[in-house]
């Protein structure tokens, strides 16, 4: 794709995201918490519980819903939808892809999830999705809370979010699939990312465009004065925050490094390629592909995803015989 066209691609998409962003109010953001909770124990723990599904008969048996591992105290947030796309026959003897959308990202989850999970199906994989914390249909009615700084509940947020994803990677293998991979977009890649080194269980991951650290890099092409300044305001604690297991950069994979694969691309403005190079050199260069996309377009690259399908396929399959 030509370099401009994606920028600006990327570009519109930070001024529209911007106009949904609320101003800072003063209220204290819970760092000094925050690097607390990180750095403790109960953040990740060592061992994981699968979770208790439940199908909804009504929807064919495709939807499902368990109550999250780690609740939040708001009621909506604390259940997970999510849907299995099984594979014809006796779906337990195949590997699953559990896919992972974006901050927000509901192209991805609604549309593209759904083609690229019957694609899978073809290829005889399992497909499996979950809506993250606080997204969608698990948003708080009163959710006002949510939209200034806390990094306290960030961070409890995170660990939220991959307490499900082990829970139902559990689940899966539980049911006897012989492998259970993760692909991650974005928010959902760095997210990947913190799962596979605190779990290992999983097959292999795609960590896509992942944000590697918490950043606002996007700062300074953001055309909203107030938001501008406020995403400044804000390095000092991300500063801090990122010399803590939330940079990907400071743990290592519980799997081989042949079994991870980043995908960076080179002209994107929401996640810099910078802090993916780092990741690919502390996570001692596992394979890396870089697109010449920016964060939105890469989407429609023709081929993309049959490709990553095939290097799953390369590694799940080996782990099933």
């Amino acid at each position: 794709m030509i370099a401009a066209l994606a920028r600006f691609i990327d570009w519109f998409g930070l001024q529209a995201l911007s106009l949904r962003m609320a101003r800072l109010d003063g209220e204290n953001p819970r760092v000094e918490e925050a690097i607390r909770f990180v750095n403790g124990p109960d953040f990740i723990p060592r061992e994981s519980q699968p979770a208790r599904l439940e199908f909804v008969p009504e929807k064919q048996g495709l939807h499902f819903r368990f109550p999250s591992p780690r609740p939040s105290g708001f009621a909506e947030n604390d259940v997970v939808p999510g849907r299995l796309y099984r594979c014809a026959g006796r779906w337990q003897d195949r590997p699953t892809i559990i896919l992972l959308h974006g901050a927000g990202d509901f192209v991805n989850h609604r549309f593209r999830f759904p083609w690229i999970a019957r694609h899978c199906n073809r290829l005889r994989f399992n497909a499996a999705t979950l809506v993250l914390p606080y997204h969608f249909q698990r948003r708080p009615r009163r959710s006002e809370p949510l939209n200034r700084p806390d990094y306290l509940r960030a961070a409890e947020t995170t660990a939220q979010a991959v307490a499900e994803i082990r829970a139902m990677a559990g689940w899966l293998l539980a049911e006897g699939c012989p492998s259970v991979a993760l692909w991650g977009i974005s928010y959902g890649g760095w997210l990947s990312g913190l799962t596979v080194c605190n779990d290992s269980r999983l097959g292999a991951a795609v960590l896509t465009v992942p944000p590697v650290r918490l950043h606002r890099t996007a700062a300074e092409v953001i055309l909203r004065p107030g938001i501008r300044e406020d995403w400044r305001a804000q390095r000092p604690a991300l500063d801090v925050l990122n010399r803590t297991r939330l940079n990907l950069t400071h743990s290592r994979p519980a799997i081989p490094k042949g079994n991870i694969l980043l995908i960076e691309c080179l002209h994107d403005l929401f996640v810099a390629k910078d802090p993916i190079e780092e990741l690919w050199q502390a996570w001692d260069q596992p394979e890396i592909w870089r697109l010449p996309h920016g964060h939105l377009s890469f989407m429609a690259k023709p081929g993309l995803t049959a490709r990553v399908l095939r290097w799953l396929s390369a590694r799940t399959t080996n782990q099933t015989q």
